[in-house]
């Protein structure tokens, strides 16, 4: 009688453990299915010429190289939550706009896949510099994602000439909200979405990691580097503000790439382009 107690108990725990397998299983398809992602490369700007690059390199690398770059910017989709990664050089306005500036501007571009700046959860910038955060104002009820050091830059008595604080007016007055990130930051807290902390190039710089389902592993350099050859040699920047972080920045991002055997997009180099779709598919 005992026997058949025991084995009756064994019985009901193997079922309820089934129960709770089952459970979990059905409420992790749920969560990936919730957590869908894709990754659309958004326009927000280019030159109109060959550029001569040779300031970015202190040690002289690249004498006599011309690139054409470009200035782009990226929508994440996670469910029904969405981060814009960086937000370009102003739409073009007036008579005379920039050479540089985007025929339309992120607004609109979001417009043309139904969404709003009210639908935007986080507006993600890999650093202050104005080409990077043309648009960032667009977005006030967006939660801002920015280095720490690049937001106590924006955020110093004696501001830098050269930042536009301007644009970040909305959140260092308190009208919105803001993570200044000390370190690498999971976007939806699900390891699917990584902003990497790799300073050098400002003292808050980040670059993104994105694990798409289909096309694999994605890292977006912010200006970690700036075109190909700039990555391939390690260059760095005259204007950058410390050499040795950068440096260090690029092995560990060269390690991830490898290791995740990642795509890697220079954002500001137009030969890039094609490695996502044309907007506005996106990759998946």
């Amino acid at each position: 009688m005992k026997r058949l107690e025991l084995t009756l108990v064994a019985a009901a725990l193997a079922a309820l453990s089934l129960a709770a397998a089952s459970a979990s299983a059905q409420g992790a398809a749920g969560a990936a299915a919730a957590a869908e992602l894709s990754l659309t490369r958004l326009d927000c700007g280019k030159t109109t010429t060959l550029n001569d690059v040779s300031r970015f390199s202190d040690v002289m690398a690249f004498k006599g190289l011309n690139i054409q770059l470009t200035f782009s910017c990226y929508l994440v989709k996670h469910g029904n939550d969405y981060l814009i990664w960086d937000t370009g050089n102003p739409a073009a306005t007036g008579a005379s706009p920039a050479p540089t500036a985007p025929k339309i501007s992120l607004v609109e571009q979001l417009a043309q896949l139904h969404l709003t700046p009210e639908k935007i959860t986080f507006v993600g910038i890999s650093h202050y510099h104005g080409d990077h955060v043309g648009q960032v104002a667009s977005f006030p009820e967006a939660t801002l994602l920015v280095g720490k050091g690049d937001w106590e830059v924006l955020n110093d008595p004696k501001p830098n000439p050269n930042v536009n604080v301007a644009n970040f007016a909305h959140w260092i007055g308190g009208g919105g909200k803001v993570e200044p990130l000390a370190g690498d930051k999971d976007v939806f807290g699900d390891g699917s979405v990584i902003m990497l902390s790799t300073p050098g190039h400002t003292p808050g710089h980040h670059s993104l990691l994105v694990k798409l389902k289909d096309k694999g592993n994605v890292l977006i350099t912010g200006d970690l580097a700036h075109f190909r050859e700039n990555y391939d040699s390690n260059g760095v920047p005259t204007f950058n503000t410390s050499r040795a972080e950068t440096l260090a920045s690029l092995d560990r991002f060269k390690q991830l790439a490898r290791n995740l055997n990642a795509t890697v997009i220079i954002q500001h180099d137009a030969r890039d382009i094609e490695k996502l779709p044309v907007f506005p598919a996106s990759a998946k």
